[in-house]
């Protein structure tokens, strides 16, 4: 097949453009939130299925609803946008393109064992960083089609310290390798859209998110304790519920012990006023234990938790929320639950609690009763396995409860969900 030029509408950023340019063989574009790592990763597979007319690229995600929600999202967003033809086969999660011929698989990386068999031109990857590196060199080992123009291996990714990705692109590169690390600030087309973009997630994140996601910077922070923000001089002390506001109760479901928080919100601030936490107990009886503790509260309950506790009780034919949904309804008293279908990623909600008690700018907007001893003892223990960013939960069975449920809470509550960004909206 003969290959085919068509114009497709990009004005690429400064560090985009060195991306695109690059003729390594496989080549990285390393950038924090809002650098445009989608865009770039997109545009860079277009541009490689119309140099290899009839040849088969592979555009791949940590997991199937990243890969679906995020990247191939962004994929069909550009080229409907720029009245690109193309077929889409749902059914094997192929993407043809009509000008060309060329096909590009779309395939979550999880299980790179799967990765074996056809003979690739091209391959793409989303977020590296939270991609295993068998999947990267299974992929090289795919890339061997005979009959394409240009052989490529490319991938996006944030910072997130000196795992494999920083050592095989940027500390130790072979021959053939290279990357692009993108500048903050350098997106001028979010900051004409969003001016105060980067002012919101200093005061949203911890320093060192902030300076790992927003500033692009390669740092150590594998191993250590996990809420590296709390402070028992700033976040401990004294509290008393407000009346007529709703209690937001944030509950944790794990069999013993059964832990749950009671949280009070006035604008901006979080004031964890109290801890139920009950052994071999059922969620009918933390439902007493609140009652005992807060009566009928006027304001109502906000109930925030785990997404499981929408599976079917253990004990009972309704689920853990139904039973909290029937007991306060007996009594009179409104109940709203803030629960999400699906869980956020641990990352994400470690990010928000370290955030709110203490941002990168150095304020404090999350207090905690000294009643709460079993969420105090997590903030001061809980810590990351070694050489890890997965948060140990084998040192000692009593730690991360607390600190679940209330990352519960404060992701629903205190995320910047204005913020625009990798997976927000098209930033160009």
């Amino acid at each position: 097949m003969h290959r085919i030029n068509r114009l497709v509408r990009h004005t690429p950023l400064p560090s985009q453009q060195r991306f695109h340019d690059s003729t390594a063989r496989f080549k990285g574009f390393s950038g924090p939130i809002g650098s445009g790592k989608s865009q770039a990763l997109c545009q860079e597979a277009i541009r490689l299925s119309y140099q290899n007319p009839g040849r088969a690229g592979l555009l791949g995600a940590p997991t199937f609803p990243m890969l679906r929600d995020s990247t191939l999202a962004s994929l069909t967003e550009i080229l409907e946008r720029n009245q690109i033809p193309f077929e889409w086969n749902k059914g094997d999660n192929i993407l043809t393109m009509k000008d060309s011929g060329s096909r590009i698989l779309l395939r979550p990386v999880d299980d790179f064992d799967r990765l074996r068999g056809t003979n690739l031109a091209w391959f793409g990857l989303d977020e590296l960083t939270y991609t295993q590196e068998g999947a990267w060199l299974r992929l090289e080992g795919r890339l061997r089609d005979p009959k394409a123009t240009r052989r490529c291996g490319f991938a996006v990714w944030t910072p997130k310290g000196f795992d494999w990705v920083y050592r095989k692109f940027i500390a130790h590169p072979v021959e053939g390798y290279e990357a692009i690390l993108a500048k903050p600030y350098e997106n001028r087309f979010l900051l004409d859209e969003v001016p105060d973009f980067y002012d919101r997630l200093r005061a949203s994140y911890d320093e060192n998110f902030f300076r790992q996601e927003v500033m692009g910077d390669y740092l150590n922070v594998r191993g250590g304790l996990v809420y590296s923000s709390f402070d028992r001089k700033r976040n401990v002390k004294e509290l008393e519920p407000v009346h007529g506001l709703p209690l937001l109760w944030a509950l944790d479901f794990n069999v013993d012990p059964l832990c749950s928080l009671v949280a009070q919100k006035l604008k901006d601030e979080v004031r964890v006023l109290d801890e139920i936490v009950l052994r071999r107990a059922t969620t009918e009886q933390l439902c007493e234990e609140f009652a005992r503790r807060f009566g009928n509260p006027p304001g109502g309950v906000d109930v925030y938790g785990d997404a499981s506790g929408s599976a079917m009780h253990t004990s009972s034919d309704s689920t853990d929320y139904g039973v909290i949904r029937d007991f306060f309804r007996s009594r009179g008293v409104r109940v709203r639950f803030r629960v999400p279908k699906s869980n956020p990623s641990v990352r994400d909600r470690v990010a928000a609690v370290n955030g709110k008690l203490r941002n990168a700018a150095d304020e404090v907007s999350m207090f905690v009763s000294p009643k709460c001893k079993e969420l105090i003892d997590d903030f001061e223990q809980v810590s990351y396995e070694e050489d890890s960013t997965q948060i140990d939960k084998t040192k000692d069975r009593r730690r991360t409860h607390s600190s679940d449920a209330l990352g519960y809470l404060i992701w629903q509550e205190c995320r910047d969900s204005g913020t625009v960004g990798e997976r927000g909206q098209r930033l160009i």
